[in-house]
């Protein structure tokens, strides 16, 4: 069996495979359907191409370098809207350190690339949320949610921008704590949502004349409705809630406002859109294990499934569509392939593959996932995914702990190349869905309220104890690796539930948990502080329950050696949470290993640094938990 495992290593995919960025990362398709912009990489570097569907060319190439692009936007067939984002402090302003978002418009015609936000006086050149775009008298504008100052205070502010003439202007000036807007499809603001954090008042503001209705306000500590863009006859605004862990969907006038009643209650992600229309045409949901997209129009919800017919036995999702929506860009995920993007043409009845996301992986280097279920201690179902590595027998195998972030959020169906990467070198993989997760109702992730560093940790363990008793994995060969609240998650192990692992690697996690409230009130206020003491079971900054659940705190019950990985460019958590570790760990004679990343920030959003994270994780657990 030894012999075979190291005839079948010798072929292995290298680790730049997985670790690099992927050679796709979004794709963008015309309102006219002819042209397809791509942000393509090399693993390291992006370029975003413009293709000329009519001819099947590139007729465009902008090389974006080291920038981070995180979406594209055609406003029309002309007009490509560019969204990067940068680590910085703002010039000129009191601010934290963080990562500013910035729009630019490439225009087509005149090939030229400018910012959006770059000409309006006493107003920063960054954007909130996605562009609006509206086609006002045949031309394309983008509504921008952007800052503007008032006597030295900035407003949360509305401004429209003529694409054509590349000009831009303050449209509607926010009030003190306005937070979001809606703009009508004949390009005026007709709704603002304001949330004050001290008091905790929440309200929705709708256009009435040259004022402004207070419709609507609410008492949230916590959660807040959010205003998610128009409602179904494209004249309401769609304000989504939530009650009972459901999103609750209700549509309020612009011409007679009133606060009614949800038409819907759905376990909604996201709504759709019509791309020309802008109303509400159905929702997207990842209900369990299955993405659900529901229409309703009939029609939409045939011309869905028969896109779903093109990839049988694959995940399907939607990344862009024309404005007549007979052109889509899909993601496809097979669970032998891997992910792929493809483009649909419903004139011609074809689906054509654009690419895969990992170009370097072939069928023999995706490892095969099964979904995981049991109980916790305490009787709670629990599911997850565990990703085994190929040709091994499913007995005895060393063990990777890999608990997702968030702590709200969850791990789906799917690649995920993190995972793959750690199967590929023999180790068997486990995501878990842990109390407090997000997808399985407002009770399961209830469940999770203060279970930080108690329930949820032990979800993971009662996970390696589960799969121990089938004789899928060797109790005695278990590591845990995991990023963000997944990095503390890896702390926590050996220090709050030792005797488990038998190495952790906590890539930008927290270790200090009174240090890391005290600094999330500072960055983002009292609703900040509040959303993270209802998980940690705190009453305020200064509750002794934070110093219970901080690693840090127990170094003395440390058992195993312990890798650091973190971003200088971290602006979620702080590179400060990771040296804190690294000297308290050193300072009691703990074996501790810290790699602080130059450059990098929180999503690992380059390639170099995240190859480098990737190949310091597999020398470490080889070290201390070799596969073979």
């Amino acid at each position: 069996m030894l012999a075979a495992w190291a005839s079948a290593a010798s072929a292995l995919a290298p680790l730049e495979a997985y670790g690099r960025l992927p050679n796709i990362e979004t794709a963008a398709i015309a309102p006219g359907g002819e042209r397809l912009a791509v942000i393509w990489t090399d693993g390291e570097g992006r370029k975003i191409v413009i293709q000329d569907l009519r001819i099947g060319k590139v007729v465009r190439v902008l090389v974006a370098g080291d920038k981070k692009v995180r979406a594209l936007q055609w406003a029309d067939d002309n007009h490509l809207l560019v969204t990067v984002s940068t680590t910085a402090r703002a010039i000129d302003v009191i601010a934290p350190r963080r990562e500013y978002f910035m729009a630019f418009d490439y225009d087509m015609a005149k090939a030229r690339m400018r910012p959006l936000m770059g000409d309006v006086g006493q107003s920063m050149n960054v954007i909130y949320g996605r562009p609006e775009i509206r086609i006002l008298d045949g031309k394309p504008y983008a509504f921008i949610q952007g800052v503007h100052f008032v006597s030295n205070r900035g407003r949360l502010s509305l401004f429209k921008v003529d694409l054509q003439r590349a000009a831009a202007e303050l449209d509607q000036l926010g009030f003190q704590d306005t937070y979001d807007w809606v703009v009508s499809p004949e390009g005026r603001a007709v709704a603002q949502a304001t949330y004050d954090g001290k008091s905790a008042r929440w309200s929705l503001k709708v256009r009435q004349g040259a004022g402004w209705n207070e419709v609507k306000t609410l008492q949230a500590y916590s959660e807040w409705p959010n205003l998610a863009g128009l409602g179904r006859d494209g004249k309401s605004v769609l304000v989504v809630d939530m009650k009972d862990g459901r999103n609750q969907m209700r549509e309020v006038s612009v011409a007679q406002p009133a606060w009614t009643e949800p038409f819907a209650a759905q376990d909604a992600n996201a709504g759709l859109w019509d791309p020309a229309r802008h109303n509400l045409i159905g929702f997207y949901a990842l209900t369990g294990e299955e993405d659900r997209y529901t229409y309703f129009d009939p029609a939409d919800e045939k011309v869905w499934a028969m896109v779903l017919r093109a990839f049988p036995q694959n995940r399907v999702t939607l990344v862009s569509s024309s404005a007549d929506r007979k052109r889509f860009v899909v993601l496809v995920d097979s669970p032998t392939e891997g992910p792929a993007y493809a483009l649909i043409d419903l004139n011609t009845k074809r689906a054509d593959w654009l690419g895969r996301l990992y170009q370097g992986l072939g069928v023999e280097d995706i490892s095969p996932v099964r979904k995981v279920r049991y109980r916790a201690a305490d009787g709670l179902e629990l599911t997850g995914y565990l990703t085994l590595p190929r040709g091994r027998e499913a007995k005895n195998l060393p063990l990777v702990v890999h608990p997702h972030g968030g702590p709200a959020v969850r791990d789906g169906p799917g690649f995920d190349w993190w995972a793959q990467a750690m199967a590929s070198r023999g180790y068997a993989v486990l995501q878990v869905n842990y109390r407090g997760s997000d997808g399985f109702g407002w009770d399961f992730l209830a469940a999770g309220f203060g279970q930080w560093g108690r329930k949820m940790q032990t979800d993971l363990s009662d996970g390696v104890r589960h799969l121990a008793k089938e004789g899928t994995i060797d109790p005695k060969r278990v590591c845990i690796v995991g990023a963000s609240y997944g990095g503390y998650a890896a702390l926590a192990g050996p220090s709050l539930d030792p005797g488990v692992y038998r190495c952790a690697v906590s890539v930008a996690g927290l270790s200090d948990a009174r240090r890391f409230v005290a600094w999330s009130k500072r960055q983002d206020g009292l609703p900040a502080q509040r959303w993270w003491t209802r998980f940690m079971g705190a009453e305020d900054p200064r509750d002794p329950v934070l110093t219970q659940i901080s690693p840090i705190a127990h170094i003395d019950r440390i058992d195993a050696p312990i890798l650091l990985i973190h971003g200088r460019d971290d602006t979620t958590v702080p590179l400060e949470q990771s040296q804190v570790m690294a000297d308290a760990l050193r300072k009691a004679g703990k074996p501790v290993e810290l790699v602080v990343q130059p450059g990098s920030d929180h999503w690992l959003s380059r390639g170099d640094t995240r190859l480098a994270m990737l190949e310091a994780v597999m020398a470490f657990l080889e070290k201390h938990n070799p596969a073979d």
